[in-house]
């Protein structure tokens, strides 16, 4: 089942549809970077695109180095 999302950007409002079991920790992040009661301009969804890039940065790092101690073990 899917469910929407809203956002207003810019001074216009864009729903997205998600499955059920995703909205629940979408609703959250974007509570975290957006004001999701509000309007939003560009530059603050420009940071967080910025920093949720980071954050997979960060998460894919770590996965490699996990790997690596793995393969240096095997």
């Amino acid at each position: 089942m899917s469910v929407k999302i809203g956002l207003n950007i810019g001074g216009r409002h864009f729903d997205v549809d998600v499955e059920e079991e995703f909205s629940l920790f979408l609703k959250q992040e974007m509570a975290k970077d957006f004001n999701i009661n509000g309007n939003n301009d560009l530059k603050v969804l420009l940071q967080s695109y910025v920093r949720k890039n980071h954050e997979l940065f960060t998460q894919e790092q770590k996965m490699k180095e996990i790997i690596k101690k793995c393969d240096d073990l095997g």
